[in-house]
């Protein structure tokens, strides 16, 4: 499609202040996560695949979604310490969905959806500024990590 054919065709900003409040609830969703980064997860821990799928996981179908808090609904590997700021405890290894916040195609669908996303999270709209390609690089990417 024509980059004039969308609306952020003149580009976006956007700045993690790192709040967390993309990996917060108050609403239950989902937090896919594919198999290679579930090995990325367990090497991580120094586990097996089968410990994180049973500890840190739930199927949802055939897909596997990271678990969430059951009171909250924020992912269970949101951080935060009293005072400080919130942070992901698996940050180096996070899921490609965490990595293309907030470029996801329901949020970029239209401006009024770009503006809802911004009321969480306080990044949108301000700080560095992506071009209509880097945006649709990065709601295109499917993997972060190089193949071996």
């Amino acid at each position: 499609m024509n980059s004039k054919n969308k609306w952020y065709h003149c580009g976006l900003h956007f700045e993690c202040t790192g709040c967390g409040n993309c990996c917060a609830g108050p609403e239950e969703g989902y937090i896919w996560i594919v198999k290679k980064e579930v090995e990325f997860l367990a090497k991580h821990f120094g586990t097996t695949v089968e410990d994180v799928k049973k500890k840190y996981l739930k199927r949802i179908g055939v897909k596997h979604s990271i678990k969430e808090n059951a009171k909250t609904k924020d992912c269970i590997f949101l951080m935060s310490e009293q005072g400080a700021c919130r942070g992901c405890a698996i940050y180096s290894v996070r899921p490609n969905q965490c990595r293309t916040w907030p470029f996801w195609s329901f949020n970029l669908h239209t401006p009024d959806q770009w503006n809802m996303a911004a009321a969480r999270c306080p990044g949108i709209n301000r700080g560095r500024f992506y071009s209509f390609e880097e945006i649709e690089t990065i709601m295109n990417q499917k993997q972060w990590w190089d193949d071996e």
